[in-house]
């Protein structure tokens, strides 16, 4: 599993509450998770959300990668199944990294 920033996960959380973004409540999130606070990194993640869109980056992370398929005999689709579902999940993974990138792009 890929690991996530804690600090981002602060400012969803906050978000989520609908609570204001600043550097004193990302501070006090990341407080309150056991993690001692990098005043530099909160006030850069600060500053770079005051111009992120967070429903629009939801709305696009949350979209799912559909892939047309061609149909196959029944025999086929069987044993591709479980390889597909692990290409999915995968899909699923980099486009959700990809959303969550552009946050800091």
């Amino acid at each position: 599993m890929t690991k996530i920033d804690p600090y981002l996960h602060a400012a969803l959380l906050l978000k989520g509450a609908e609570k204001e973004i600043n550097e004193n409540s990302l501070s006090a999130v990341i407080k309150a998770a056991g993690i001692e606070p990098d005043a530099a990194r909160i006030k850069v993640l600060n500053e770079v959300l005051k111009n992120v869109n967070f429903e629009e980056v939801i709305k696009n992370a949350s979209m799912p990668v559909v892939a047309a398929s061609v149909a196959q005999p029944a025999a086929e689709q069987k044993t591709e199944k479980k390889e597909e579902k692990k290409e999915d999940d995968s899909k699923k993974e980099a486009a959700a990294a990809e959303g969550l990138s552009s946050l800091f792009g």
